[in-house]
């Protein structure tokens, strides 16, 4: 029995042949980088495999989307910021700074959830769109600055822990080893 959209059960798949063309084995129809967006959107879990090989492609997908979004529009990410992420990459700090990342928007996503329920309070339960969500957002100025001086206070205490964490996983993984000269390994 097939699932009916947006319903979130199963994951719903797509296909992406050799001619760059997205298969939605769901519905049997072609669909495009923008209804996958939507698919995204609608909370919808999917997963984009190349009709070929059957290799993953999920991540690859999502990426173009951001790219897309972020050249039309107004960007998310400056060039500044982008190039600190590229900078990581290959790093030591990778695996912990995308970690961090996920926390972090996890921590945005609620925040953003908080104000949409006190929003209903105010507005109703209208649903409404980035302009009303600009006036009101300029109404909670100076709130809004407490939440994200907050959050930010979090994400530096979240990124601090991590650091320490990964210190004493490194400590201790090297005390185990004969070095001269190393704390612990002093020899009497």
């Amino acid at each position: 029995m097939a699932q009916q959209p947006g319903t979130g059960q199963g994951l719903r798949l797509i296909k992406k042949y050799p001619n760059r063309r997205l298969y939605d084995t769901e519905t049997s129809t072609y669909i495009t980088l923008a209804d996958v967006k939507q698919l995204v959107l609608d909370n919808e879990p999917f997963q984009v495999l190349d009709a070929k090989n059957g290799e993953e492609l999920t991540r690859s997908i999502l990426l173009q989307i951001i790219l897309e979004e972020e050249t039309v529009g107004s960007p998310m990410f400056t060039a500044p910021m982008l190039a600190q992420v590229i900078r990581f990459y290959g790093h030591a700090m990778q695996g912990i700074m995308g970690s961090y990342l996920e926390k972090n928007i996890q921590v945005f996503i609620d925040i953003q959830s908080k104000l949409a329920e006190q929003s209903k309070g105010m507005y109703g339960s209208q649903q409404f769109g980035p302009e009303v969500w600009a006036q009101f957002m300029n109404g909670q100025t100076p709130m809004l600055q407490s939440v994200m001086s907050n959050y930010i206070e979090q994400s530096k205490n979240l990124f601090v822990q991590m650091q320490d964490q990964m210190q004493n996983q490194t400590k201790n993984m090297f005390t185990t080893f004969p070095f001269p000269n190393t704390p612990g390994n002093e020899r009497k």
